[in-house]
């Protein structure tokens, strides 16, 4: 895996140690990218299930301010901060291992906001509509941030979920990705701020 595009680009990635998490290819991320950028003027992401990093380290290259990682597995968060040490952007990221509903808490209490999300997680979950609802709820997302869900093709995501529309769908073998984009319901919060998201030291 590598940096396909951006300040970092063609830096080499390192994956996690291990079988348990499933890195987004460098041919899915480009096709991700190519639909939702594929450069930015600036911005905050969020790589809730990070893994490698290797998706939220391609929006820091492409163009976005800073970012925070979160995954619950000590190898991912070492990877994370490895990733970032050798693309040389760790200045601009935060990376924190906890559970991500207990993450989105934090970042709540936090009063930050994001413009664009990566959510990609276990394939066994199919909680992808609840977080984005949580986020919305939490007031986590800014008016038209959008979201990139990942998820296994054999399972279908609505095409509207209160608040969020999807805008484009694309089918790689097993892998789904719907990106959605957020409308923010009136009355509701639309999202910015530090402290603890970590659930341990680190």
């Amino acid at each position: 895996m590598r940096v396909v595009s951006g300040s970092a680009k063609g830096r080499p990635l390192k994956s996690v140690p291990g079988t348990g998490t499933r890195p987004t290819t460098d041919k899915v991320k480009e096709a991700i990218f190519s639909m939702i950028g594929p450069y930015f003027d600036g911005g905050a992401v969020l790589d809730l299930f990070a893994g490698t990093g290797g998706l939220g380290i391609e929006a820091l290259s492409r163009g976005m301010d800073s970012a925070v990682f979160v995954d619950m597995e000590q190898k991912s968060i070492d990877t994370v901060r490895a990733n970032l040490q050798a693309a040389r952007l760790e200045a601009n990221a935060e990376v924190y291992r906890n559970d991500a509903g207990r993450a989105l808490g934090a970042m709540e209490k936090r009063g930050r906001s994001f413009d664009l999300v990566f959510l990609d997680p276990p394939y066994r979950l199919k909680h992808g509509d609840e977080l984005m609802l949580t986020m919305a709820h939490k007031g986590l997302l800014r008016a038209d941030a959008v979201i990139v869900l990942e998820h296994e093709s054999a399972y279908a995501y609505p095409e509207e979920i209160a608040g969020f529309y999807r805008m484009r769908q694309s089918v790689y073998g097993e892998t789904t990705v719907s990106i959605y984009r957020y409308e923010p319901v009136p009355g509701e919060a639309a999202g910015s701020g530090k402290e603890d998201i970590d659930e341990s030291a680190n």
